[in-house]
This record gives structure tokens, C-alpha cells and sequence, in this order.
């Protein structure tokens, strides 16, 4: 009996030995396919996945984080989102985000055109371009929304005009109402553009921390969004956020 006992421990010793090497050779081979077919980006992590048997591959390139995913050998590469189909959830949109997710303590909020509604419970930091369509209807309907604090990054980016009209919101008096005047009404800011702003600084903050579209908007969490996406989702997103501070 204690043979017999013997032999099942070391069975199932071997056994989760032999598991533990093909996991390890799994990851290698995936490493070396990846090597060779995305040979300017680094392997971050490869990971089992606990459905459909695949491997999620975290790829950090010049333009930030990428997911792919692949069989056990890396046989086959498959480039796109996976979906939950019974919550809808894009999943590999949320782990993207929690990936290039930034210190949001760290933001220059010095540097922000603040507008706080209500209690101001709600945060979103927004970088935002003057001639840019999507901003314009994004901010029109965060101002619908009470108890908000929105943090405007003039990110000026789309054309050199975008740049005068920044600094002129900056330069002006009343930095609220007249970027709130030239996004949501269009009117001209008037003030001169000769003082001191932060303006190019903000265009290499924004490339720094992964914009690379307008708007691109981040919440208390340091999670990234980007565009001008409805109310709808947008609200939800931002309270769980603020339940969590």
C-alpha cells in the first residue's frame, strides 16, 4: 500500500514537472516567433489566458503597448480585440488600459483650464485641440454633466492655428470662458499670445503619456480613453472612478 502510495506522489510530482517545462517551453517558442516576426519590439509578457486556450502576448513598441495572441507554439498570430459575449466587455481594450495607465498625481494640473461643477466628485483630464471636431462635441456634452471636475490640457496639435488659439485662451483673463467661448461657440479668443504658457509643453507631455488622437482623456485611475465617446459610457466610468478615490 505505501508503494503504491509512493509511486502516485511521485506520478503526480512528475506529472506537474513536465506541466511546469511545457509551460516554459511554450513561452520560449512564443518568444522566438515574436523575435522574428515583430523584431522592433520587446516582449513584455506572455500569458495563458483561462478561456479558448490562447496565450496573450504583451508587445511594447515606439508607439506603446500592443496585444496579440497566439496558439501554444505560436503557430498562428491573431491581431485584434477579443470581445465577451456576455457582458460585451472588449477586453483587450481594458487590459490596454490598464497598461498605459499613467500616475495621475502626476499630472500638471497647474497647466489645466479648470471647470468644476456641483461638487466636483467626477474627474476627467482631458487633452483637447482647438480645431478639433470630436473635442468640441465631447466637451459639449460634459457640460451637461453636474458634480464634474474637468481638467482642459490645450493640446495643440491639429494645425499651427491650433497653437495661436491656445496661447491666446492661456494669455486671456478668464481662461474658462474664453476656451469654453472658442470650443463650445466658436468665438476667437482675442487676448495677445506673448505671455508666458505652457502650450509646447503640453504637446510633449501628451505624446509622452501615449495621445496620439484628439481627444484623448484620462481618468482618476490613470486609465486612457480616446475620442469623443457618449454619456452614456462615459458617466459610468466616471463614477466608478470616483468611488474608488
Amino acid at each position: 500500500m505505501n508503494t503504491v502510495r509512493s509511486f502516485c506522489i511521485i506520478t503526480a510530482i512528475t506529472a506537474a514537472f513536465a506541466l511546469s517545462l511545457d509551460a516554459r517551453a511554450d513561452e520560449q517558442a512564443i518568444r522566438r516567433v515574436f523575435k522574428s516576426k515583430v523584431p522592433n519590439a520587446q516582449v513584455i509578457a506572455v500569458e495563458k489566458l483561462h478561456y479558448a486556450d490562447l496565450y496573450e502576448v504583451t508587445v511594447l513598441g515606439s508607439e506603446g503597448y500592443a496585444l496579440f495572441y497566439t496558439d501554444a507554439l505560436g503557430q498562428v498570430i491573431l491581431i485584434g480585440k477579443l470581445i465577451e459575449t456576455r457582458t460585451d466587455r472588449n477586453l483587450t481594450e481594458e487590459r490596454l488600459r490598464k497598461l498605459s495607465a499613467i500616475d495621475w498625481s502626476q499630472l500638471p494640473f497647474q497647466w489645466a483650464v479648470t471647470m468644476r461643477r456641483g461638487d466636483g466628485r467626477r474627474q476627467i483630464a482631458i487633452f483637447s485641440d482647438p480645431n478639433c471636431p470630436f473635442c468640441q462635441k465631447f466637451e459639449k456634452d460634459l457640460a451637461a454633466i453636474n458634480d464634474i471636475t474637468v481638467y482642459i490640457f490645450p493640446w495643440a496639435v491639429i494645425k499651427p492655428e491650433s497653437v495661436r488659439q491656445a496661447k491666446s485662451v492661456w494669455c486671456s483673463k478668464d481662461r474658462v470662458k474664453a476656451w469654453n467661448d472658442l470650443m463650445l461657440k466658436r468665438v476667437e479668443p482675442t487676448a495677445p499670445t506673448d505671455c508666458e504658457n505652457p502650450i509646447e509643453e503640453l504637446v510633449a507631455l501628451g505624446r509622452r503619456l501615449g495621445a496620439t488622437s484628439t481627444p484623448t482623456w484620462f481618468l482618476p485611475n490613470g486609465e486612457k480613453y480616446v475620442g469623443a465617446q457618449p454619456m452614456s459610457t462615459v458617466v459610468p466610468v466616471l463614477d466608478a472612478a470616483a468611488r474608488r478615490r
